[in-house]
Parts: C-alpha cells; structure tokens; sequence
C-alpha cells in the first residue's frame, strides 16, 4: 500500500506531499488541483512503461506543464514520487539537452531512486540514477554499476527490471503496472460497452469498458456471485443482471427490471445505469489491483445511487488501495461515514495546490533525491 505521493511543479502543484490511506478521497472546487494530482498519478504509472516522457509530450513538453508561478524553480525540475512500507521511488524529469534532434518537447529523466521502506535515506537506497548511468546495491550492500546505460527518455524501472540483477527494480516496475486507471469511463450511443463483443474470461475490465459482459460473467462464475447480486440490488431494487450469448460466442449485458416483459440490453441502458454497472464491474474483480484510481466517478449517476456507488468504493477498498477523486457532494457524505476511509480538501492559495488544514508539521516526511 502507498503511504505517501509527493509531487513537485507539475502545473498548480507546485509542493504537494499527500498522506494516502487505504481508502482516500480528493475533493475540492473547480480548478482546484484535483485533475492534477490524479495526472500526476498517472504519470508515475507511466514510468513502469517508459510513456511518461510522451505523456508529458502531449501535453505541450515540460515548459508547459512546469509550475509557472513564483518561486520557479531553475533549472527546471519536474519531480514525482511515492512510497510505501516495502519500497519508494521518486524521478526527476528536465528540460532535454541541446542536441541534433527534432524532439524537443521529450523532456529528460535526470535522476531516478528506488529505496527500502517508507522514507529514503542514503542506507535504505536499492537503486541509482544520474543521468544515464545506473547503480545498484547487492545483497552484501556493495554498489555495482549496471553494464548498460539508460536513454534519457526511458526509466530505468521500465528498462532494467530482472529477476535476477535487479529483482526489487522488477517487483516495483510490475506493482506500479498493476495500478488501474478508470477517467470518465464512456457511457455514449456509441460507447464500447453497449456494444455486443466476443467473451473471453476477463480478469480485469479494460479502461473504456468495451469487455463489460465478459467482465461481468468472470465474476459471476469466479468471483463474489453474492456482492453482484447485492450491489445491483441496492441501486435497482428487483432487478438482476444477467449476461446474453449469442451466435458466435458474443456477449451482451442485459438488466431484467421488476414488471419489464424482457430484459433491456445495454444498448438501452441510461447512461447512470451503464456507468454503475461498469463501475461494479471494474472494483468487484476477482484479480483485485494494488491500487485503483477513480476520477469523477459519479458522472452520469443520479444522486440516489451514490450511497451504492459509496458501498462499493469501501468494499472494493477491503482487497485494494483506492483512491477516488470527486467534487460530488452526495458522495462524500456517504463515504465520510464509512470508518476507515480519509478525506483531502484541496485548495489554492496564490495559484498553488494546498491541502486545506495540513501545515508543514503535519505533511509526511519526504526528501527528494538530488541529480548527482
């Protein structure tokens, strides 16, 4: 479980260390930083995968995603990070050197860190980066420099995870790929959901929820039968979900309604009705994430079915970390009242990202690692 993100000068987070419980839900008024922190989350994962260096591309090179206000930092210096009971990691992203290249909005990793445990400190480092050389620590505690160096686009989690030279690279590369991502799931005419798709047993819905059926009948023969049931019933009393297939193995989601004469397909869902069911597809899987994070999720849902939206982030938080980033106010009243589950109020002063009542006494230690 992560007990710590910190992030430094990604656009209004210009400081921001953020205590994380099993259960965390962000909130805060428009243009408050929510969408921030949850990108930043997001950029963290990418790193497991080498695409947070396009990611930051995309969205207008470094220049354009740096804190701009004042007190910017020179050289610039976007840094992300997080931590835990068993590992930590933190990167620090610059402007890329000057050189013959056409990609220069491809910003560059300066250095990287992975360490033991929840705080890093110079005993507790595992592994080491400057620039392009890499460093890691054996099992007797001696340094030994890596034989490959590392492109200043690629992560030296992403690049240089083994089982066998450098296992804690590897376990935290695959924890941080495990984490689920799920932002404004589509609900439209033409969303995938609706459509009619070829079932195969599915672990973990996708992102856009095109594998709704399959997911749900996963878990309808592998998983908690008993919370689907329970779930579904709480948001449409009478009702129950059931999975049609069709010629040539293809699933579709069906609602059976008290007092209907046959069972909607979910091409005649709402768009509240489909995203709930997608939501209870995504936190029920049998194959629960290290960590999920929610942003907005309730989008399209009518107001009484948040309380059920609330019961199933808290069950979904039993078997993994969440983190549920909403400004629905319905919703955080629901959630408030379930034991176990912290609330983060964000807030701006001066154009910076603040955690209302939080001082500096009260952030979680941190220390970034310095370029070398």
């Amino acid at each position: 479980m992560l007990d710590t993100l910190a992030v430094a000068n990604y656009r209004s987070l210009r400081r921001l260390v953020v205590p994380l419980g099993r259960c965390t839900v962000v909130t805060g008024s428009n243009g408050s930083g929510k969408s921030s922190l949850y990108r930043s989350l997001r950029l963290l994962a990418d790193m497991a995968r080498n695409g947070a260096v396009s990611a930051l591309a995309g969205e207008g090179g470094l220049a354009s995603t740096m804190w701009a206000g004042p007190g910017r930092n020179r050289p610039l210096s976007l840094k992300l990070g997080f931590a835990g009971e068993e590992f930590g990691y933190a990167v620090d992203l610059g402007l890329p050197s000057e050189g013959n290249t056409a990609f220069g909005l491809d910003p560059e990793i300066k250095s990287e860190a992975v360490w033991a445990g929840p705080l890093l400190r110079p005993a507790a480092l595992l592994a080491e980066r400057a620039g392009p050389s890499v460093r890691l620590r054996d099992d007797d505690g001696r340094w030994r420099a890596t034989a490959a160096t590392v492109q200043p686009y690629d992560s030296m989690v992403g690049q240089l995870a083994d089982p066998r030279d450098a296992p804690e690279l590897l376990a935290l590369r695959e924890r941080m790929r495990s984490w689920r991502f799920y932002d404004h799931v589509r609900t439209d005419a033409a969303a995938p959901a609706r459509q009619q798709r070829v079932g195969t047993r599915t672990m973990v819905m996708s992102h856009d929820g095109a594998d709704l059926a399959a997911a749900w009948q996963t878990i309808a023969e592998i998983g908690d039968q008993g919370a689907l049931r329970e779930l579904v019933d709480a948001a449409f009393p009478g009702s129950r979900v059931e999975v049609a297939v069709h010629d040539g193995g293809r699933f579709e989601l069906t609602l059976r309604q008290p007092g209907m004469l046959r069972a909607l397909g979910a091409a005649e869902l709402s768009d509240g009705t489909l995203r709930y069911l997608l939501w209870v597809a995504a936190l029920l899987s049998p194959r629960p994430a290290g960590l999920t994070v929610l942003n907005e999720p309730e989008s399209s849902l009518h107001p009484e079915l948040l309380p059920a939206l609330a019961a199933l982030i808290a069950r979904a938080a039993e078997t993994s970390q969440v983190i549920v980033v909403t400004h629905a106010a319905v919703l955080l009243d629901a959630l408030r009242a379930r034991t176990g589950v912290a609330l983060l109020a964000l807030g701006k002063e001066d154009g910076e990202t603040k955690i209302q009542g939080q001082g500096l006494l009260d952030e979680p230690a941190w220390h970034w690692p310095g370029r070398g």
